[in-house]
């Protein structure tokens, strides 16, 4: 009795605190890590070499919230290069505007956030570091107030194109993460329905949710589709039957980070005997890229966790 209010207060505790564990793999944890570390050396150095000065002008602290975004969960939608160019460029021009129009600092700080989140909502480009970028415009010191509206050219957009092309070519070393998330090769094919995908999580009734829920999600309406139809799926089965293997699909093992494999069926041997009915796979994305191998039908459904299809641009 004692235990289990124990650990009822434990989780309440949790649920108040926000505090939920994730199932993300070390290695993921490691790449985000290293893509930090990576992104503001390059911010510091190359605007340094560009502008040849030093100090609150060459790299803004906002950038460093931008780092957390685009390496920890690149795929994310606050983490898209519309929101992170469209999120800081806007936030700087109204910090600056307020800055010059406002003589009071405390008011000037205050509406410099409040009406960058606004127009980030208008322009659809939410990015939370844009709040900082604002801020900064008031708070930044001499250097910053010297600059003027240069401050969104110099730093800001300077520091956005670094972050940004960091993150590209970064993030797409690692064949399990794209950066943008349009880069993606394969998306999730879930084994529900077609019917009951329609009627159960339509595209429309999801954003009509989301309307009614009144919030700001980061994640895409084909994410959150995608998130239904996957939950159903593992609602339903475990894994693939050996019968859903097919010639020309493509497969994933649904592991995290570098265990991560997609595996498409290139020909078949079929028998009636479980043991002879043969399939050979090619390994087209992820650990053993390129590799090619053969093993009984039931193998590779043990293998595999569900289905995948390419994205438009790889189909063309």
């Amino acid at each position: 009795m004692i235990a289990d209010v124990e650990s009822s207060m434990l989780q309440k505790i949790k649920k108040f605190w926000g505090f939920e564990v994730d199932s993300v793999s070390h290695a993921e944890k490691l790449v985000s890590t290293f893509g930090g570390i990576f992104s503001i050396f390059l911010i510091a150095f190359i605007s340094y070499k560009v502008t040849g000065v030093t100090g609150a002008t060459l790299i803004v602290p906002s950038m460093g919230a931008s780092a957390v975004l685009l390496f920890a969960v690149p795929h994310g939608k606050l983490s898209q290069p519309w929101a992170l160019f469209g999120g800081h460029l806007i936030s700087a021009f109204v910090g600056v505007t307020c800055y010059q129009l406002v003589p009071d600092p405390f008011l000037a700080a205050g509406l410099a956030v409040g009406l960058a989140i606004g127009a980030m909502h208008v322009f659809y480009c939410i990015h939370p570091p844009g709040g900082a970028t604002a801020l900064a415009a008031i708070i930044g010191g001499p250097a910053i107030h010297a600059i003027g509206y240069e401050y969104i050219l110099v730093p800001i957009l300077l520091n956005s194109l670094i972050i940004f092309l960091v993150a590209f070519v970064f993030n797409n070393m690692f064949p399990w993460r794209r950066y943008p998330a349009s880069m993606m090769r394969f998306s999730e094919h879930p084994q529900v329905k077609t019917s009951d995908l329609s009627n159960l999580i339509d595209k429309k009734y999801i954003q009509q949710a989301l309307n009614d829920m009144d919030l700001v999600v980061d994640m895409t309406i084909e994410d959150i589709q995608r998130l239904f139809a996957l939950t159903l799926e593992h609602a339903d089965r475990q894994r693939l039957e050996s019968t859903q293997i097919c010639v020309g699909s493509y497969y994933t093992n649904g592991k995290h980070g570098t265990e991560w494999s997609v595996r498409r069926i290139i020909n078949e041997a079929v028998s009636d005997d479980p043991d002879k009915d043969m399939v050979i796979y090619q390994v087209v994305e992820g650990h053993g890229l390129h590799s090619s191998d053969s093993c009984t039908r039931q193998e590779f459904a043990n293998w595999a966790a569900r289905e995948v299809v390419p994205s438009k641009r790889d189909t063309n």
